[in-house]
């Protein structure tokens, strides 16, 4: 038998203070996509926002429905914008931000899973790395410097061929 491991490290600031001016400013535009989101059942509103290689910058947020599973997620509506409008143009960062009703906006989250796999497999496509910034209104700020090490061991288009 073998043993492996996965690691990976990110940056963790403790406030938007300590960002780059252009980071700072992609995480603001996240917090103002909050208000695209509909959210009504969860009142968890997500706001998603891209820079383009190209420097273009395009938003989404989260758009739930009565029938749960037709709602969809604010990364996931953001890719599906980029793919649309830009569909050979890379992504060089995305921040990710939310705001609740019902609980405090004073810590990162991450993309769930279907998200996850939705980046990753994104990443792949255009085969080039998306920086991912998250934070909530207030509090710390992950950095990480791809959508991919968020999951490991993922299934793949190389798992296909």
């Amino acid at each position: 038998m073998k043993q492996e491991s996965y690691q990976f490290s990110f940056e963790v600031y403790d406030s938007i203070k300590e960002l780059n001016e252009a980071d700072a400013w992609l995480l603001l535009k996240a917090h103002d996509a909050t208000g695209l989101s509909y959210a009504p059942y969860s009142n968890f509103f997500v706001g998603a926002v891209a820079k383009l290689i190209n420097g273009e910058i395009v938003a989404g947020a989260n758009q739930e429905n009565a029938s749960y599973p037709v709602g969809i997620c604010a990364e996931r509506v953001l890719l599906s914008v980029i793919s649309s409008l830009y569909p050979d143009v890379p992504v060089e960062t995305i921040a990710i931000s939310y705001r609740s009703e019902t609980i405090a906006s004073d810590h990162p989250v991450a993309p769930c899973g279907i998200c996850r796999q939705s980046l990753q497999e994104y990443e792949s496509r255009m085969q080039h790395p998306v920086r991912l910034i998250l934070g909530g209104v207030e509090g710390k700020i992950h950095v990480m410097p791809n959508a991919a090490m968020l999951l490991p061991l993922s299934f793949s288009n190389q798992d296909l061929k």
